[in-house]
């Protein structure tokens, strides 16, 4: 009787889903489709905290006070972020503090590409332009994920990651168009950041484990490689705009696909990376964990203050 009922509820639940009927909390839903999503967006919400170092690096060595201001608000809007996604994790019982605690241990991963340094001023414009501009080809579909809370937070994440893409295309486009030390500042930033970004889609799609499932349980819209096929599209143009060069010397358009058809992507790199092996895997996640450690008695404090006011409310 009860492998009947299980197999009822399964049925309806993809009958939802198939109907393009959001998924709620208190919905009923299948273990693997929960483990799924509590993967999915605790990992995103790491990206986002962890993506604040790199960036917060670069603050208080901007060149101008706008652009100190603007990075100021490009990674403060990231630490929000970060509280969306924890949030929405919470609505699928995960606890917040183990998850954090996962990307602490190294259990839990986050995006491979904040684990490359950070050298020069015109990183800040590679990572908005294609570092963000990778996240929002990711994301933007997510904005019609099948589970609710995950879709809303991404409608506002969307949002805000628009005007960190028109933040660091402009940062580039000025140091294309400036001094011949401006530009190979530039164009030397596109070279270390462009093979990382297309990394940022996961492995290919005969590779990824997850792809097949997620998309019809329609957590996912498309698959990595046609969304990595959509950002090269889209950034190539923009690089010629701007008189950068792609740093792929096997890159061409294909006049029947309409396609840019690209190199190889070193996956040796990428799986070295995710498995913490890369230039900065293990600054990130120290700076993490002292990060939390150092802000203990200011949780504790409030939480006490919190109390104490609740235990004088309750008395009068």
């Amino acid at each position: 009787m009860k492998e009947i009922d299980l197999a009822e509820l399964e049925r309806d639940f993809q009958a939802k889903i198939d109907a393009d009927i959001k998924i709620e909390p208190k919905d009923w839903m299948p273990d693997e489709y929960r483990k799924t999503l509590i993967r999915q967006i605790s990992q995103h919400a790491h990206s986002e905290v962890v993506g604040m170092l790199p960036e917060g690096n670069w603050i208080t060595r901007a060149p101008s006070l706008r652009r100190k201001a603007v990075l100021l608000a490009k990674v403060q809007d990231e630490a929000g972020h970060g509280l969306y996604l924890y949030s929405a994790t919470e609505t699928l019982g995960a606890d917040r503090e183990q998850t954090i605690d996962d990307l602490h241990s190294g259990k839990a991963k986050y995006s491979s590409i904040f684990n490359y340094p950070t050298l020069t001023w015109a990183d800040m414009g590679a990572i908005g332009w294609l570092v963000d501009g990778a996240a929002i080809m990711n994301q933007v579909p997510l904005c019609r994920c099948s589970y609710g809370p995950y879709a809303r937070a991404m409608v506002r994440v969307c949002k805000e990651e628009s005007f960190h893409q028109r933040q660091g295309f402009e940062i580039m486009s000025k140091l294309a168009n400036g001094t011949p030390q401006q530009k190979e500042m530039a164009q030397d930033a596109l070279n270390r950041f462009w093979w990382p970004a297309l990394m940022m889609f996961g492995p290919n799609d005969a590779e990824s484990k997850h792809t097949a499932q997620s998309m019809k349980w329609k957590i996912k819209r498309h698959t990595n490689d046609e969304l990595r096929q959509q950002f090269i599209d889209i950034s190539v143009p923009q690089a010629k705009l701007i008189g950068l060069s792609i740093p792929d010397p096997d890159l061409k358009f294909n006049e029947k696909t309409g396609h840019y058809e690209s190199g190889e992507i070193n996956w040796d790199e990428f799986w070295q990376v995710v498995e913490g092996n890369g230039p900065c895997n293990k600054d990130r996640v120290d700076t993490r964990r002292r990060a939390k450690e150092n802000g203990q008695w200011v949780r504790e404090a409030a939480n006490a203050y919190a109390e104490k006011r609740r235990i004088r409310k309750k008395a009068s």
